[in-house]
């Protein structure tokens, strides 16, 4: 059965003009990497503040789909030598099925003979793999990086917490001497930590400790609030849509 996976990496307020293109980045590597290992989904949503760049992977997998195949390969005469010894070409096929040479076997198609070999595997758990999120953290760039402690790892900012939920069970993904759990940071001054349940509990639950966690929303908020104030006073304003992305960015 498919589930949500929620992961958020809990940081220092992060400059404004980098939020946007992080969480954006943090969606398009967890794509990759979750195409690259075979578990399919539905969709990613993201969200962002200052302090947090967090992706929301829509019915996510509970496994990658088993494998049972037949491999064709080289030809017989390919193969074997004269002597019946394996050749390159059978032990590079064996090779590239993940799989040993002994377990090649001939089949005749069209009045030749083939090298085959029949693959069964079992897919991994989303559990195991997700772990792998770490190698993603890891791997972000950004147009400037923060050392903290002792570390030679780099970050746009030192990272304080990381939340990794699959539906209610913990994945418990590590970088440095962090270690995932369900518990996130409600707003600095005006919130509390929030212990989640289940991945789908982060929205609601942050927004009662004073954060909304969609960017959208946040920008919506504050248009409303413009539009209020011209109506108000009789203004006219000229969206600049960099100092509105900014601002989003900043609150």
């Amino acid at each position: 059965m498919a589930k949500d996976y929620l992961f958020e990496i809990g940081t220092e307020e992060m400059p404004a003009h980098v939020v946007t293109r992080s969480v954006n980045q943090l969606a398009d590597r967890t794509r990759k990497f979750l195409k690259e290992n075979g578990l399919s989904f539905k969709d990613i949503k993201i969200f962002s503040t200052p302090r947090r760049l967090t992706i929301l992977v829509e019915d996510l997998a509970e496994k990658q789909e088993d494998i049972d195949e037949v491999k064709k390969g080289p030809a017989k005469k390919i193969a074997q030598d004269a002597d019946g010894n394996w050749t390159k070409a059978a032990q590079g096929f064996a090779r590239g099925q993940g799989v040993s040479v002994d377990d090649i076997y001939f089949e005749e198609l069209k009045g030749t003979e083939y090298a085959y070999v029949h693959i069964q595997k079992e897919g991994k758990k989303a559990s195991d793999i997700l772990l792998g999120m770490s190698d993603i953290i890891k791997a972000m760039t950004f147009p400037t990086k923060m050392r903290w402690d002792s570390n030679d790892f780099e970050f746009v900012r030192p990272i304080h917490w990381l939340v990794s939920l699959y539906g209610n069970d913990v994945i418990p993904v590590k970088i440095l001497d962090i270690t995932a759990g369900r518990k996130t940071e409600g707003h600095r001054f005006l919130g509390d930590s929030v212990v989640l349940a289940n991945a789908d509990d982060y929205e609601d639950a942050l927004k009662n400790q004073f954060v909304i966690v969609d960017a959208k929303e946040r920008k919506d908020m504050i248009v409303h609030q413009i539009n209020d104030l011209v109506a108000k006073n009789n203004w006219q304003v000229k969206e600049d849509k960099n100092l509105l992305e900014e601002v989003t960015n900043l609150v």
